[in-house]
C-alpha cells in the first residue's frame, strides 16, 4: 500500500514538473548595449551575471546618425539570434551624457552630438520590435558595480568616475537614482575650491577641474613639469619628484573634500572609484582620506567605506545588462 502511495506521489511530481516545462525557454537572460566614446559593446549575459556571449565594434560618429544606429540595432540582433527571443528580459542601451528619461532622448553629450534631440529608445524599439531601456553611462557603471562589483554585498553606494572628467552615480535601494528629471548624479561638479578653476557648466571649483585626468595635466603645467599627460605625471611622482607629489596630493584633498559632502550628505556604507585615474591610487588616496576624515564624522567613528571598484570598463556594460531586471518586471519580451 505505501509503494503505491510513493509510486502515486511521484508520478503527480512529475506531472507537475512537465506542465511547468516549456521546451522553448532553458534559461533567461537580458542584453547590454555599451555605446563609448570610440567603441560599441554588446553582451547578453544571464540571471547569475555570467556573460554568454559578447560582440564589440568601434564607432565612427563622423558617418552620421543612421550607421551608428544600424550597428546598435545590428550588434544586438546578432546576440537576439545567437541565444533565441523568448528567454530574453530585456534591453539596456548606455549612452553618454545626459538623458531625457521620460521620453527617451539624449539632451547633451559631447560624443554623441549626433543623437542629441533624436528619440534614439523609440527608434530602437522600433527596430528591434521590443522595449529598450535607456541610461547615463555612469550610472550604468554604478549599477553594475552593485550587480557583479565592489558593490554587490550593499543596496547603497555612490561611484565616482575618474577619467578626463569626473562621473557619477548613485545606486539607492538598489537602483539608480535618478532624480525627478534624470540629472542626479553629476557629482564631477560639486564645488571643492569656492571662486576655483572655471568649469565648462558655468559654476568654478568643481571637483572635475580639480581631481580629474585633465586636472592634473594641467596642475603639472602650471607647477612647471611641461606638456605632461597624468600617466607621465604618476611616474615622476613614483619617482620622488616632488612638484608631481603635490599634484597628487592636491587631487586628493580635492576628492576627498566632495567624498566628505557626499558621505555627509547620503550616510552609505561604501563609495566607490573608477577610471584610469585610479591606477595613481597610492599617491593620491592617502590625502585623500585624511581630509575625508578630517571633515565627516560619520566617516571618522562608523566603518564607512572608500574603495577601488573592481569591474573596469566592463562595469557599464554589466549595468546595462542588469537595467531590465531592476526597471521592469520580469516577463519575457519576445513578440
Amino acid at each position: 500500500m505505501c509503494s503505491h502511495k510513493f509510486i502515486s506521489a511521484a508520478l503527480q511530481f512529475f506531472i507537475q514538473l512537465m506542465n511547468c516545462y516549456d521546451p522553448n525557454v532553458m534559461f533567461h537572460y537580458t542584453i547590454g548595449l555599451d555605446l563609448g566614446g570610440t567603441n560599441l559593446r554588446a553582451a547578453a549575459i544571464d540571471e547569475s551575471g555570467r556573460v554568454l556571449e559578447k560582440v564589440a565594434g568601434g564607432t565612427n560618429y563622423s558617418e552620421g546618425r543612421e550607421p551608428l544606429v544600424a550597428d546598435m540595432v545590428s550588434s544586438i540582433q546578432k546576440l537576439r539570434g545567437s541565444l533565441g527571443s523568448n528567454g530574453l528580459r530585456g534591453i539596456g542601451v548606455v549612452v553618454p551624457g545626459f538623458i531625457h528619461l521620460k521620453d527617451g532622448v539624449i539632451g547633451n553629450s559631447n560624443n554623441l552630438v549626433c543623437l542629441e534631440g533624436f528619440p534614439i529608445r523609440d527608434r530602437l524599439e522600433t527596430e528591434l520590435d521590443a522595449p529598450v531601456i535607456l541610461e547615463n553611462d555612469a550610472n550604468a557603471a554604478a549599477l553594475g558595480e552593485k550587480w557583479m562589483g565592489a558593490g554587490r554585498e550593499v543596496n547603497d553606494l555612490v561611484l565616482l568616475t575618474l577619467g578626463t572628467g569626473i562621473g557619477g552615480g548613485i545606486i539607492s535601494g538598489g537602483k539608480v537614482l535618478h532624480g525627478y528629471l534624470g540629472m542626479a548624479g553629476e557629482l564631477g561638479h560639486i564645488t571643492v575650491v569656492p571662486n576655483g578653476n572655471p568649469c565648462g557648466c558655468g559654476n568654478r571649483g568643481c571637483v572635475e577641474k580639480h581631481a580629474s585626468a585633465q586636472a592634473i595635466s594641467a596642475m603639472a603645467r602650471l607647477a612647471g613639469l611641461g606638456e605632461v599627460t597624468s600617466e607621465e605625471v604618476y611616474r615622476m611622482a613614483r619617482g620622488g619628484n616632488p612638484k608631481a607629489k603635490q599634484v597628487f596630493a592636491s587631487m586628493g584633498e580635492a576628492l576627498g573634500i566632495a567624498l566628505a559632502m557626499l558621505v555627509n550628505t547620503f550616510n552609505f556604507p561604501l563609495y566607490l572609484l573608477s577610471g584610469g585615474v585610479i591606477a595613481a591610487w597610492d599617491e593620491f588616496s592617502p590625502p585623500m582620506l585624511d581630509e575625508v576624515r578630517r571633515r565627516s564624522f560619520s566617516f571618522r567613528t562608523t566603518d564607512t567605506r572608500i574603495e577601488k571598484a573592481t569591474l573596469g570598463n566592463e562595469a557599464g556594460l554589466y549595468g546595462a545588462a542588469y537595467l531590465p531586471y531592476v526597471s521592469a518586471p520580469l516577463a519575457s519580451v519576445a513578440r
